[in-house]
């Protein structure tokens, strides 16, 4: 109701999620909002094969599940937000759809510990070093940090289409869907010392 209520979103609508990835086949969109658990495909199966066919587009979680292991998948799968259904208002669905469009991350908070927790335990065995540039690591740097595009652009003095390209670069480089991913990638790496 809330995202229909601005007339500056094109919305559709589908009940499931077989119905989901033909809607984007024909015609890619800036964000989808998909449930883990959905008639036809899940969400997750929903997700990985939107990427695959539109790596541009944010994908939301927006489901009752809390589990851990949907989270995980769902990131793994190239989502960009999870937020519970139980613990997220209209107002902050409408807000998680503004974020992710202009590339961020949104979790919601007691998801959000259980990631953090993972985190942890990856920090514990570093991934290999991988072939990217010196800039495109500035760049993981500061998504692992959890700056938007446009702040990226302003600290790197670079455009946001640059910074991008940058993401996309290293999203192919490390063979990852998210920039979540790639931001659990750079902390389990070691390459942010900052973040814990």
């Amino acid at each position: 109701m809330v995202l229909g209520a601005d007339d500056s979103l094109e919305l559709e609508e589908v009940d499931d999620g077989d119905k989901a990835l033909e809607l984007v086949r024909e015609n890619p969109f800036d964000i989808v909002l998909l449930d883990v658990r959905m008639p036809g495909r899940s969400g997750v199966e929903v997700c990985a094969a939107i990427k695959a066919i539109s790596p541009t587009t944010g994908i939301i979680m927006l489901t009752a599940s809390d589990d851990e292991s949907d989270l995980y998948e769902s990131i793994r799968s190239g989502a960009s937000g999870y937020l519970l259904k139980d613990g997220s208002t209209y107002e902050q669905v409408a807000e998680a759809v503004r974020l992710v469009a202009s590339g961020q991350s949104l979790i919601s908070p007691s998801m959000a510990t259980k990631l953090l927790d993972e985190f942890v335990q990856m920090s514990k065995s570093p991934a290999p070093a991988t072939n990217l540039t010196p800039r495109e690591l500035g760049v993981l740097r500061h998504v692992a940090r959890g700056l938007s595009n446009r702040e990226i652009a302003e600290e790197l003095f670079i455009s946001e289409n640059t910074v991008k390209n940058h993401i996309r670069n290293i999203l192919e480089k490390l063979q990852m869907k998210s920039r979540m991913e790639a931001a659990m990638y750079a902390v389990r790496s070691k390459l942010v010392d900052d973040v814990p």
